[in-house]
């Protein structure tokens, strides 16, 4: 039924979800064994711990002195909406989108805030927007990296250094895997989960100067929730970026996302991230160069994920089946690699074209990815003969 034996060599770990992300390598629950559990996220050690949080983040993602880190409720997205309801409506702004996530992002702009004001520069899954076209007198809010379609900005280099508008930035899938230019971002925000491979709970938003102007001498015209207040009575509440969280943190999370931070350091900090990251991408490039049947979603080589890597189905038998079909032969593909224990959750985003989503960041090896491409290609030849039978 297949043209080939299955692979002797197996990742170490078969995980490669896009979120939650691997935890890095050599990880244990021991850890975990300083978190303070049962005492108060308010007490002295539950402070230090979240400041630490804070500090780190600053040293390893190379976070400008004067910009404001932040750890907020309900992850990147929690962080995102509290910049959009809080910031947004000062000036018409440009909604930038590619895929899912920036969709999420222009549906709340449009259909919740309702502003009138509003301009979407789209583009479809494996393409960018034309970013010339964005006014950066207005408000900007785009993605860095699209997590579902694997297309990113290759630089900060179209935004303009004297921008009247403010920059909001959802980087979740970009931070500490890409170089984030804080110069041209006002607002940025990621999770836990994402590239540094931490648990659940909290986002990080960072803040710029001219963010910090904004909220001090704008109002939104609607009700802001308690969990999006950055101001109280006309002034920045300053504790929540010294670890004074908004709502209680898990500070078992909490110490995960420190060990993730100190094991980034001891790697060389965001050079030795970004480099694995690049390795791992390399890993998956070569094998689409050499591939006959699998290509990358996102079109133009300098804008494609180091992170989440998109993949499609291009072998012509496959191709010229009919969508749903299409469909079927990549949730198979999928379902097979993970019942031989070699890939979890490597399926493309439910909105996004079919394939597969593999991902790259810093906390997974290259070894791994590497044992991973013999098996997509036993899977997809096992599939293709199995279709083959089927039809015949």
């Amino acid at each position: 039924m297949t043209t080939l034996s299955k692979p002797a060599l197996r990742p170490a770990n078969p995980n490669f979800s896009s979120g939650p992300c691997a935890k890095r390598p050599g990880w244990s629950l021991e850890a975990l064994a300083d978190a303070p559990l049962g005492r108060s996220h308010r007490a002295k050690v539950g402070k230090a711990k979240l400041k630490q949080a804070i500090d780190l983040t600053r040293e390893v993602l190379q976070v400008p002195a004067d910009y404001r880190i932040g750890i907020v409720p309900a992850s990147d997205t929690g962080a995102v909406e509290m910049a959009l309801w809080s910031l947004l409506g000062e000036r018409g702004v440009d909604m930038v989108a590619w895929e899912s996530f920036g969709a999420g992002w222009v549906t709340d702009v449009v259909k919740q805030l309702k502003l009138a004001d509003t301009r979407l520069i789209e583009a479809g899954y494996g393409e960018l927007p034309d970013l010339s076209s964005i006014d950066f007198d207005r408000d900007v809010v785009f993605t860095w990296n699209g997590t579902t379609s694997g297309v990113r900005v290759p630089d900060g280099d179209f935004i303009p250094a004297d921008r009247k508008g403010l920059t909001i930035c959802d980087a979740t899938s970009a931070a500490f895997a890409q170089r984030l230019d804080f110069d041209k971002l006002d607002v940025v925000t990621y999770s836990w989960q994402k590239v540094l491979g931490g648990e659940g709970a909290h986002g990080m938003l960072i803040l710029s100067p001219r963010a910090v102007e904004r909220l001090l001498t704008y109002k939104p015209a609607w009700p802001l929730p308690k969990i999006f207040r950055l101001t109280s009575g006309g002034k920045l509440i300053e504790g929540i970026f010294a670890g004074e969280t908004i709502n209680t943190p898990s500070m078992l999370c909490v110490e995960d996302y420190l060990d993730a931070l100190n094991w980034a350091k001891s790697i060389g900090g965001l050079d030795g991230l970004v480099a694995r990251a690049e390795a791992n991408f390399a890993v998956l490039d070569d094998f689409v160069a050499k591939s006959t049947w699998a290509a990358n979603l996102a079109r133009v080589p300098e804008t494609r994920s180091n992170t989440s890597v998109c993949l499609t189905i291009a072998d012509p038998e496959i191709v010229a089946l009919d969508a749903e079909a299409q469909a079927g032969f990549a949730k198979n593909l999928v379902a097979l690699l993970e019942k031989e224990g070699v890939a979890y959750d490597i399926g493309a985003y439910r909105d996004a074209p079919s394939g597969l989503r593999i991902w790259a960041g810093a906390t997974v090896e290259a070894s791994d990815l590497e044992a991973l491409t013999l098996w997509l290609e036993w899977a997809f030849q096992t599939q293709k003969a199995a279709l083959r039978q089927a039809a015949a």
